[in-house]
């Protein structure tokens, strides 16, 4: 049997952000006008993947029109889908960005970033070395095909929900309701908070 989420924080081990990084981060925004805040879910299991998901979130801020607010924990998730033990495990982590790219234009800059890290997509479940999904993008709802937002899996999957959790205990998930709650109705089989790894936010 399973253990259900306990209400609270998910790792902790997690500290917060030093006041001198989130000012650095709140006076860049002074950049962009009228952004609308996005969460991205990262995900690797295939090479160096901690230097993957740095990768990755370095790369989005250096996106014009983006700026990374916030950068989850580290969690180590078994893969979906697949034979146990079939593949290797995943690395995964939340980033919560302001942007001022429209939808479509940040699944763009997704595909080229999971590309620039050699991304095949060849096989559904497939391993990979690098998974950039949107996870919501401010209170939009669509159901277009190429962009479902928000992602029509995230409610139920542990490696998003936890890490969103951890750097906004607030955060809701449109048409779905609080991720605090949404946590607490799922398991935490197969993933696990790894406090000896750490992602850092952009300099």
């Amino acid at each position: 049997m399973t253990r259900p989420f306990a209400q609270g924080q998910s790792d902790p081990t997690v500290q917060p952000v030093p006041a001198s990084v989130v000012k650095k981060v709140d006076d860049a925004d002074t950049t962009l006008q009228n952004p609308k805040w996005a969460v991205i879910s990262l995900g690797s299991n295939l090479g160096n993947r901690l230097e993957t998901l740095q990768g990755a979130v370095d790369a989005l801020e250096d996106t014009p029109g983006v700026r990374v607010k916030a950068v989850s924990p580290v969690y180590e998730t078994e893969p979906w889908g697949v034979e146990p033990g079939s593949q290797p495990s995943y690395f995964n982590a939340v980033v919560v960005l302001k942007t001022t790219l429209p939808p479509s234009s940040l699944l763009e800059r997704a595909h080229a970033v999971e590309e620039a890290f050699n991304r095949v997509r060849d096989e559904r479940w497939g391993p990979r070395t690098l998974d950039v999904d949107i996870v919501a993008y401010a209170n939009v709802t669509s159901d277009d095909p190429q962009l479902t937002l928000p992602h029509p899996r995230a409610h139920e999957r542990a490696f998003v929900l936890a890490p969103w959790y951890d750097v906004d205990p607030g955060a809701q998930l449109p048409g779905r309701g609080a991720v605090a709650e949404l946590l607490a109705a799922v398991t935490r089989n197969g993933i696990t908070p790894r406090a000896d790894l750490e992602l850092r936010l952009p300099e």
